[in-house]
Order: C-alpha cells, then sequence, then structure tokens
C-alpha cells in the first residue's frame, strides 16, 4: 500500500472514530470503510465528458463511462480516493451513486409511474452511498473551519497595509504538523492541488477539542437530518413532471428515514436523474459548483474555471511552453493555466482596462489566498497581466507556443457586425506571434458562421484539426483547435509590395 492509501485510511479511521456516535457507525464498518467501491457521479461541461474522463484515468486510475445524457460521467472508486475526486479541475458538482437503472420500464399512466417512485425508495440499498456521504460532510465541516480561521487572520493587518498579520496561535493550530497531512500532500506538487487536498484534509489533531465540543452538543440535542428531493429529467416520452415526481419520491424518502423535508436549509441532498429510459438515483456530495474556485472579481461574460480547463487540455501544453490568452477578460484561463500548469508561463492580456484590473485583482485574491494558507510569502504564479490590443499584440514573431482565447460572441461584448472584422485580423496577429509548425490556438466561440469565414481565409497559417460543440450559458457554441502550419508569417503591407514588385517584372 502506498503512502497515500495508508494515510488516506488514517484520515477516515480518525474522522469515523470522531464521528462514531453522531452518524452511528459500528466498527465492523470501520474495518471496511477504506475499501468500500463507490461509483461516483460528475456533471462536466457539456462537450468535454471526454477530456473529463481523461482527467479522471490520469489522476485516479479509474475507467470511466460517460452518460446518454450529455454532461455526466461516472466512474468507480475506494473511499480512501475521495478527498482526490474533490480535487479534479473539469468536473462541476459531485454525486455517489446509489443505484443505476439502464433501462427503467415506465407504467402507462401518471398514477402507476409515481406509485413504482414511492415503492422504489424503500427498496434502493442506501447504506454505502451514506457512509460516503457521511465522510464528505466531515471534509466540509473542517472546509468552513478552515475558511473561518483565514478570515480572522487576514482582517488582522499591520498598520502600514502592505503585510499580513498572522495569529500565530491559529496559525499553530491551524498549520500543525502531522503525518496524515504530509503524506496526502506530497501527493500534489501543484500548490493550488495542495490548498484544495488541505482544505478538504483539515486538521484533525488542531480541531479535536471543537469537535469534541460539537459532538457533546449532538449527544445532548439529536438533530432529526434535513433533505431535499432533485429531479432531473430529460426525454419527451414522460407522462409525468419533475416537480411531481421529486415530490412523490421524497415523500416516500421522508417516510423511510424518518428526516425532515427543507428545500434551501438542508443536509442531504437526493438526486433523481431521468434520461429517457435511464434512472440514476443519487445523493450529492457538493454544496455548490467546484468551477468556483478562482475568481473573485467577476466580468459581464466570466468564464467557468472547468470551462477553461478544459480548453487548455485540448492543447497539451507542454513544459515551458508561453500560454497567451489575448482576449483575457477576467483571466479565467490564464489563472486556471498557472494553477494547473505551473510548469509554463502565462500571459493575460485584454484592451479593456477594467478586464486587465479584474484579471489582476484575481491574480492577487488567488496569491494572498495561498499566503495565508502557507502563513508565509508566496512564490507567486507563473503569469502576469497586460494591456494590449489584440491586432497588434506587443509580442515578437513566432513567441508564442500556445493561444486559448474565449472570442467575443457578438452578444453581450462586441456585435456581430464587428466580429466580421475583428476575426480576421485576430486571426492574422495570432499566426504572427505563434510559433510555426509547432503552435497551437484554442478558440471557443457562439459566432460560428462569422469564424469559419475568417478562417477560410487564413488556411495557409492555420490548419484546423478539431471542433468541440460546448454549452455556454445555454448558448451553442464551438471550440476549435488550430495548428500553426510550417509557412512563415508574412505582413499583409509587405505581401502587397511582393505583387507590386512581381507586376512590375511582368510588365
Amino acid at each position: 500500500m502506498c503512502d497515500i492509501e495508508e494515510a488516506t485510511n488514517q484520515l477516515l479511521d480518525v474522522n469515523l472514530h470522531e464521528n462514531q456516535k453522531s452518524v452511528q457507525v459500528t466498527e465492523s464498518d470501520l474495518g471496511s470503510e477504506s475499501e468500500l467501491l463507490v461509483t461516483i457521479g460528475a456533471t462536466v461541461p457539456t462537450g468535454f465528458e471526454q477530456t473529463a474522463a481523461d482527467e479522471v484515468r490520469e489522476k485516479l486510475g479509474s475507467s470511466c463511462k460517460i452518460s446518454r445524457d450529455r454532461g455526466k460521467i461516472y466512474f468507480v472508486i475506494s473511499v480512501e480516493s475521495l478527498a482526490q475526486v474533490h480535487c479534479l479541475r473539469s468536473v462541476d458538482n459531485l454525486f455517489v451513486v446509489v443505484q443505476e437503472f439502464q433501462d427503467y420500464q415506465f407504467k402507462q399512466t401518471k398514477e402507476e409511474v409515481l406509485k413504482d417512485f414511492e415503492d422504489l425508495a424503500g427498496k434502493l440499498p442506501w447504506s454505502n452511498p451514506l457512509k460516503v456521504w457521511k465522510i464528505n460532510a466531515s471534509f466540509k465541516k473542517k472546509k468552513a473551519k478552515r475558511k473561518k480561521i483565514n478570515q480572522n487572520s487576514s482582517k488582522e493587518k499591520i498598520n502600514n497595509g502592505q503585510e499580513v498579520k498572522i495569529d500565530q496561535r491559529n496559525v499553530k493550530k491551524e498549520f500543525t504538523s502531522h503525518a496524515l497531512d504530509s503524506h496526502i500532500l506530497n501527493y500534489y506538487e501543484n500548490p493550488a492541488i495542495k490548498e484544495d487536498v488541505s482544505t478538504l484534509i483539515g486538521d484533525d489533531l488542531a480541531s479535536c477539542k471543537d469537535e469534541t465540543d460539537d459532538s457533546s452538543k449532538e449527544e445532548t440535542e439529536p438533530q432529526v437530518l434535513k433533505f431535499r428531493v432533485t429531479c432531473n429529467r430529460a426525454g419527451e416520452k414522460h407522462c409525468f413532471t419533475s416537480n411531481e415526481a421529486a415530490r412523490d419520491f421524497g415523500g416516500a424518502v421522508q417516510d423511510y428515514f424518518k428526516w425532515k423535508a427543507d428545500m434551501t436549509n438542508f443536509d442531504v441532498e437526493v438526486l433523481l436523474n431521468i434520461h429517457d429510459n435511464e434512472v440514476i438515483v443519487g445523493i450529492a456530495l457538493t454544496e455548490e459548483s467546484l468551477h468556483r474556485r478562482n475568481i473573485t472579481h467577476f466580468g459581464p461574460t466570466t468564464l467557468r474555471s472547468t470551462l477553461a480547463y478544459g480548453m487548455l487540455r485540448l492543447c497539451d501544453p507542454l513544459p515551458y511552453d508561453i500560454i497567451v490568452d489575448p482576449m483575457c477578460g477576467t483571466g479565467a484561463i490564464p489563472i486556471e493555466g498557472a494553477t494547473e500548469w505551473s510548469d509554463c508561463f502565462h500571459i493575460a492580456g485584454d484592451n479593456n482596462p477594467l478586464a486587465v484590473n479584474r484579471a489582476a485583482n484575481n491574480i492577487a485574491s488567488l496569491l494572498t489566498k495561498s499566503q495565508i494558507k502557507e502563513g508565509k510569502p508566496s512564490w507567486g504564479l507563473p503569469i502576469d497581466a497586460v494591456q494590449w490590443d489584440i491586432c497588434n499584440l506587443p509580442l515578437r514573431t513566432g513567441s508564442v507556443d500556445i493561444i486559448v482565447t474565449d472570442l467575443p460572441f457578438g452578444k453581450r461584448m462586441g456585435s456581430k457586425k464587428r466580429n466580421w472584422n475583428l476575426y480576421p485580423a485576430c486571426l492574422r496577429e495570432m499566426s504572427r506571434v505563434c510559433t510555426p509548425t509547432t503552435g497551437r490556438a484554442v478558440l471557443l466561440t457562439q459566432d460560428t458562421k462569422c469564424f469559419t469565414k475568417a478562417l477560410s481565409g487564413m488556411r495557409h497559417v492555420w490548419r484546423k484539426v478539431d471542433t468541440v460543440w460546448v454549452n455556454v450559458g445555454g448558448l451553442r457554441a464551438a471550440v476549435y483547435v488550430l495548428i500553426r502550419t510550417p509557412q512563415a508569417f508574412v505582413h499583409p503591407s509587405e505581401q502587397d509590395g511582393e505583387r507590386g514588385t512581381l507586376w512590375q517584372c511582368k510588365e
């Protein structure tokens, strides 16, 4: 057994031992908890299912099944890998599968279907998924405590306002040396991944006293869990609505567990996912999407971090690559790149000073968060923000390895009419700064008609190798993967000069 598995087993034993009275886990469960295999479902940006499956296979060593319902993947893990699942960069939400029905036979009438849902609640194997939920809940408690410590520490600043004074007592409590934490954190060389894992793991020894107080309160005041059922339904052959399915199935779950229904302030969220004849029942492991991790200053068209990660994976960054986002907006793409591919250098640029300011603030927020977490000055991130003109980049010809950007759709930003001039100019300037033969570009746009026309005039310098169709805020958009051809860039003015010379020679 590797150090990671051994350390995570210790984590599971500590968590389960400390919470055994409140969650009612038996001694026999403790021995088999770390060996428990469960199926995890994850929602991902539509169109990037295969990218997410590749990340799961790479980081967890698990094979993935891509659901027929676009935007979902499923994979089997042991409970000891649960902390690593929360560190996946391509997934939005996580849930543990209670049971899957590949070909669920719906009855003819609405009343019969809803009655089947009621009967289904008492027949499902809830035991193991609820164990996973309880372990996951202990992660979230430690995350909340860690946030509280960070907030209190960040408020204590010295008079000059340039440095943050951190309460040494809290730092000592938060970062107490513990073999368990070091084993797991050493698994991740990336600082951002370390941050996410340490947030999930917490510090068991330092928080022991607080948890003891919490458990004593739970002993004196038994608390009934609150829950809700969320039904996600797709298909046209159903004789019932999502609300009706959630209502009747939720009523049966309430009768079975004696839980209290609460639509807003709930502890457990039961998921009922229906896609045609496929029915999957699960328990949510995330309260909010995991894409909310980098951005604190939002703009009118902020890109999701999970979508940014998917775009970056498409271009397969190599160590020491120069990666540029010439229209960065809030900086979602380069910030995601700097946290995951720290051996590359990332440049965020935009012509709008407000956008550059937002990107710089997001970079600063990430650095401050890292400094507070480590309790010492951070080495920083391999990223910089610049204001420039996309059609006249202050970069040397052939100096950029990868270009990844979110082009203006022509809706909230810019206009469809302006795109007809903007897109060809952008592709021309990108071809100048991008390295011939090895250079790559991954470009997102919803204005596919305009982009296709612009690309047709630049085929001597750009070759399209793939198109990934994605859903961005309800809009069907395309991610184009381009390769820079070996042909050297020739400025339009030089081309005109050459044509003039040839014309004179012919005369």
